[in-house]
């Protein structure tokens, strides 16, 4: 089909919606979107793809491989759409603009988004139970929960994770790196989580309260501890 891709020629005409193809196999391809058949299954996962691009794309997750290097920092990524997000960093450009607000953003998922939070859609809705997301990503990892699935695995133990900021984490405990720092005294933290909790010990915040007695905690492991006190569980 390559002839006909140079002419602008499309004889292969979708049956169910206007589109049209320069070669039988895209419209053999997009006739899936119709029947929702993905006959391209990952062999390391649960998931499957309309497309055997698709499927590729998708193994690199597994793989680790990062083919779109930066030119401007060390960075790479499996996709070339995530470099062209990311280029947006160096620039700063941010071309998607909300109607309702000033913000903008360097995606345009991302602006999608984000106008959820003005609707309070939440269009992706779990199978397995009640809960809705207003992103995909999140009903993603969200299922992850039902299905004990965690295709993000540690090259360095045997340990795997469902979220790659999961991974993330949990490779500076071979690494020893500490990126958030505090402001106020020297110590630093591997995760952001424990640099906010580290946070309100120079604040006073209190932001986990008792809903049986007035007391208030730094941390919600100490409101826990604490909640056993009016429980009656041994501590």
């Amino acid at each position: 089909c390559t002839t006909i891709e140079h002419t602008g020629e499309k004889p292969f005409k979708c049956k169910l919606c206007p589109e049209e193809f320069a070669c039988n196999s895209l419209l053999t391809y997009h006739n899936f979107l119709h029947t929702g058949e993905k006959p391209f299954k990952c062999l390391k996962c649960l998931k499957a793809f309309a497309q055997n691009s698709h499927l590729r794309r998708h193994n690199r997750i597994h793989t680790g491989e990062k083919p779109f290097k930066c030119k401007q920092c060390p960075l790479a990524f499996a996709w070339s759409s995530h470099l062209t997000y990311h280029n947006r960093t160096h620039t700063g450009e941010k071309p998607f603009k909300c109607k309702q607000c000033p913000q903008s953003f360097t995606q345009s998922s991302s602006l999608r988004n984000h106008n959820r939070a003005h609707t309070g859609e939440k269009p992706f809705k779990c199978k397995w139970c009640s809960k809705a997301f207003a992103e995909s990503s999140s009903l993603t990892h969200h299922n992850r929960m039902h299905t004990g699935e965690k295709p993000y695995k540690c090259k360095q133990c045997p340990k795997g994770f469902a979220r790659n900021s999961s991974l993330i984490n949990h490779k500076r405990t071979h690494t020893g790196e500490k990126p958030f720092k505090c402001k106020q005294c020297p110590k630093a933290f591997a995760q952001s989580s424990s640099l906010r909790n580290h946070n309100r010990t120079h604040t006073d915040e209190k932001q986990f309260k008792c809903k049986q007695c007035p007391q208030a905690f730094s941390h919600d492991s100490s409101l826990r501890s604490h909640n056993r006190s009016h429980t009656g569980e041994v501590i």
